[in-house]
């Protein structure tokens, strides 16, 4: 979540007029995350989030996203539900953007993964994803291995202002999931960005997913392993295989994991090491003037794609 697009309180009220969510009480950008433009806003009724989609979001998937969360709330499942307005439409323009308001949960995001939230955060993925299997929409990965060189391409020149030698390791990487990644594992709709800032606890219990703007259909195990390179280092750069134990064995409670689900999962966190690397790293060479938000080390997902360049086996994880 961030602030790119100011909203004025004339175009805010036209906006709202469109609704029957009560008197507008206050309006206050969100300044986290990378994607969209953000705001909690407040009537004399509830607590909602206000979200304007900028460029990065083709506007062509919105519906599959304002869909899934719908459909995601019908499910049990705690996340957002789209507001429709008067018209029963859930999307609309506002300041030139494709924007919507959404509910607000309650809950706090861990600023620091605790290892009493491992268990509790596997066995919500699973959740999400057994019941994301009943949804009839299909999204492909626009960040899988396919788009990862094209976006490689783009930062090549300009990717030793991050850290000198970095393109030529960046290459040797690609050229190695590229030829090894995974064709036939169990696949459905992923969240594909599950990290601490989209979780909500309340007393150590997951109370909300949110951001669902990266949600699409790929690997479910390519989902587990994002959550595992989220989750499971600590600030020294280790890798806790408890939490990561903690996590996998609360989520196979849930659904069922294949064998060569277990298998893969080694190949699939150097991946989405690999795939988080090089969006911080385009989004640190291409920042935008006057956004509110500061780009993420892309370093982070270096120094974890290394660690899992040592791992070829999950026991080697304490995953057996």
């Amino acid at each position: 979540m961030a602030v790119y697009t100011e909203v004025t309180d004339g175009e805010l009220a036209d906006f709202l007029r469109e609704y029957d969510i009560g008197e507008m009480m206050s309006l206050k950008g969100i300044a986290e995350g990378v994607e969209n433009s953000n705001y909690f806003l407040q009537t004399d009724r509830d607590s909602y989030i206000l979200t304007l989609y900028e460029k990065r979001v083709d506007p062509v998937d919105l519906p599959f996203f304002l869909g899934l969360m719908d459909f995601l709330a019908g499910q049990g499942i705690l996340s957002p539900t789209p507001i429709h307005g008067r018209d029963g439409a859930a999307l609309r323009q506002l300041c030139g953007r494709p924007a919507a308001i959404i509910s607000f949960l309650p809950g706090v995001s861990p600023r620091r993964v605790q290892l009493r939230q491992c268990a509790p955060l596997g066995e919500a993925l699973a959740a999400f994803h057994t019941a994301s299997a009943k949804f009839d929409q299909n999204r492909p990965n626009s960040l899988s291995v396919d788009a990862w060189r094209p976006l490689f391409e783009r930062c090549a020149a300009r990717a030793h202002e991050v850290q000198n030698g970095l393109a030529g390791e960046i290459e040797a990487e690609l050229g190695f999931l590229e030829a090894n990644w995974p064709t036939d594992l169990p696949a459905g709709v992923i969240h594909a960005d599950l990290f601490p800032d989209n979780v909500f606890f309340l007393h150590d219990e997951v109370s909300g997913l949110i951001d669902f703007y990266f949600a699409c259909t790929d690997f479910l195990a390519y989902d587990l392993a994002i959550c595992l390179n989220a989750w499971c280092f600590e600030t020294d750069g280790s890798f806790n295989i408890t939490k990561a134990r903690h996590m996998v064995r609360a989520y196979r409670k849930t659904r069922n994991v294949e064998t060569e689900e277990m298998a893969a999962l080694p190949l699939l966190l150097r991946g989405s090491a690999l795939r988080f690397l090089l969006t911080r790293l385009h989004d640190w060479i291409f920042h935008p003037e006057g956004a509110l938000v500061t780009p993420k080390n892309p370093l982070e997902y270096y120094r974890k794609l290394r660690f899992h360049q040592s791992v070829s086996r999950p026991g080697e994880l304490g995953l057996d």
